[in-house]
Formats: structure tokens, sequence, C-alpha cells
């Protein structure tokens, strides 16, 4: 069985086929998705995807490059909202220093308004970050991010700070990116780090792994992901497919 960590099924690039898409999931293996929130819109598209199936989870946050439209009242909707048996998790927030815009003051004060809030309800998180290692790492161990855990999506950092966060007890978000012949680092990782710190994720419809790169992604890709991780770590890609499985069910918090 699969889980799909970090899914945006919100996202437009759906609206032909999201429907028959979904429905076709299980039958490729995936049991399970959390559709992740990016912005206020989103996490209620979110929301309503996961009202609408069973086996879809919720995150609700709002990601770096859209903190420019948070509010406290954006704030205190999301505290609201999160109080839904669906939501499993605050995200997906961080800081993004790749982009100029907004300015990284105003993300930082959103993203320890976010992780401050994800302290408070006692939820993980989901981390998004780029360009942006020691600010995201600082800030995380100021507002203590460790006591509630969560998952660091899309590691694209070296082993070094890999060490860092799972000494923290976070989990190592692994998609698409491991299967480039260029992500070298991201290899030494998935070497480096304990399988059971590992998840799989697609951040779909982004970052399809080969052997189709450049295509719409879905959780129906993920088996290219674990075969790639299996080979690294020398183990079945069974074996990733059910360990990480364990591991996403332990990181939000879910009983089956």
């Amino acid at each position: 069985m699969i889980f799909d960590t970090h899914a945006h099924y919100d996202d437009e690039d759906f609206d032909g086929d999201r429907q028959a898409l979904l429905e076709g999931l299980s039958g490729a293996g995936v049991r399970a998705v959390t559709n992740i929130g990016a912005s206020l819109s989103s996490s209620r598209a979110t929301l309503e995807l996961a009202a609408r199936y069973p086996w879809m989870y919720a995150a609700i946050g709002v990601h770096p490059s859209d903190t420019g439209e948070l509010s406290e009242d954006g704030i205190g909707w999301l505290r609201e909202a999160a109080a839904g048996e669906k939501v499993v998790a605050i995200g997906e927030i961080g800081l993004d220093y790749y982009w100029e815009e907004p300015e990284h003051e105003v993300q930082k004060k959103w993203f320890s308004r976010q992780l401050a809030l994800a302290g408070e309800l006692k939820l993980p998180v989901v981390i998004h970050s780029r360009d942006a290692a020691r600010d995201t790492l600082d800030m995380m161990k100021a507002e203590c991010a460790r006591e509630n855990g969560g998952v660091i999506h899309c590691f694209s950092y070296a082993k070094e700070m890999a060490r860092e966060y799972l000494n923290m007890g976070f989990y190592l978000g692994i998609g698409g990116v491991v299967t480039f012949k260029n992500a070298k680092k991201l290899k030494e990782v998935v070497e480096y780090a304990p399988l059971s710190q590992i998840v799989l994720e697609t951040d779909c419809p982004y970052l399809a792994p080969v052997p189709n790169r450049g295509k719409r992604n879905s959780s129906m890709n993920l088996p290219y992901v674990a075969e790639e991780i299996a080979r690294i770590k020398g183990v079945s890609r069974e074996e990733v497919e059910a360990v990480t499985w364990e591991n996403a069910l332990k990181l939000y918090r879910i009983v089956l």
C-alpha cells in the first residue's frame, strides 16, 4: 500500500479529470493521500476534497510565496478549520528565498505565526524550505517545532542538514526528484537517512519522476520513487512501500 503524503489535487491541472483520476488511485495501490493547502483558498478546496474521499486527509496552511495575503483573520480561520477531523497537519508552511517576493521578513513573520499555531493545536507541520536552510532550521528550533514533529517536504539540502532534522525526529519527504540523474545530493541523503524517517510524496502535479519527468505528476507515479529508494538502500520496493506507509500513519497520527 502506498501513502502519498503531499499532493495538490485541488490544482487546476486536474480540473479536466480529477474525479476519474482519484477514483482510480486504489487500483494502482495508492490507498491514502494527504492533500496540502498552499493558500487560504487552496486550503478550503483541500477540506472539500478530504470531505469527499474517505481515504484523503487534509493539511491546511499558507505557503511562503502566498504569505503576502495572510493576516490575523486568516490565522483565525486556520485555527477554526484545523478542528476538523480530517485535518492532520499545518502546512505547507516555511520559507522560500528563491523568489524576492514576498519579502523575507514577511515570510518569516507568518512562518513563525503558523509554527506557533501548530504548537497551540498540537499538530505536525509540513515544511517548505527553498534556499533558506539556516533560517528555516533556526526558526523551527526557536518555535520548538520538534515537540509536534512533521515532515520536511521535497527535501533538497545536503546530508548535514538532513542530520539536523532527523535528530529532531522529523520525516523527510522524498518524491520524483530522487529519480533524476543529477540528484546526487538527494540520493546521498536517502542513503544516509533511516527508512523509518522517510515518507513518499509527489507534490503533484509537479515533479514527476523518470520516466515521466516533465509530464503532469500524480500519485500513480510513486512506485517509480519507491523503486529508486529501494535501489539506493538495497531493499525491496515492497519493503519501502510498507515502511513508508507506516511512517505516514505515524507522521499524521492516523489510526486505521
